[in-house]
């Protein structure tokens, strides 16, 4: 209970914290989350609460930064040279949706209620660039048509992290579950690496 917590160190009751709100935010969106909710949740003291973050907005940019470098760093574990393009291409996809499914309160608040809150929809434009960029090395890095141009790789990745996004709302509705998702995807997504740079919209 609020009043009645036992002494944790800081950086756990941080996360504790956090955890919370990520929690609260996800379920009421960011104008109707409250502190004091969020103080219940976490099961600390509203003054407890405002010691740590001074606002409500300190606090959810807090979990916004928290979550996105989660979600980064889930996508990174792809990323591996040493792999053939298909099964690197496959490994993104699943920690990707890996992520969506086993964090889909995180999912939320980075992609419905930061993106809905103008205060904060630059973190999402960040996190999307990031994983953008990523998703575009690798599609450069394994296509071998000649004549693809660096607007074919963007472009590309845009519309692979853009399907992405999509897929990734339906799994966190409970609509499909996390295999057939990725089949689905990895299946979008190697269609687009192998049409990079194609002038013929039957190549295949």
């Amino acid at each position: 209970m609020a009043g009645g917590t036992k002494r944790l160190p800081r950086a756990v009751r941080e996360q504790q914290m956090l955890d919370a709100a990520v929690k609260v935010f996800s379920e009421n969106g960011y104008r109707e989350a409250s502190m004091d909710s969020i103080a219940a949740e976490a099961e600390i003291s509203k003054p407890m609460l405002y010691l740590y973050y001074g606002s409500k907005d300190e606090l959810f940019s807090a979990c916004i930064e928290r979550e996105s470098t989660r979600f980064i760093e889930a996508m990174s574990v792809g990323f591996d040279p040493s792999l053939r393009q298909r099964d690197q291409a496959r490994t993104v996809v699943k920690e990707f949706l890996r992520f969506v499914d086993e964090h889909r309160q995180s999912w939320k608040v980075l992609y419905r209620v930061a993106v809905g809150t103008q205060t904060f929809s630059h973190f999402v434009s960040d996190s999307r660039k990031r994983v953008t960029e990523m998703v575009t090395e690798l599609i450069r890095a394994g296509t071998t048509v000649e004549g693809a141009r660096d607007i074919d790789f963007e472009l590309t990745a845009v519309a692979l992290v853009g399907a992405g996004e999509a897929v990734a709302d339906r799994i966190t509705e409970g609509d499909v579950d996390l295999e057939t998702a990725t089949d689905l995807l990895v299946g979008i997504t190697w269609r687009g690496l192998k049409g990079v740079g194609s002038t013929d919209p039957g190549a295949d």
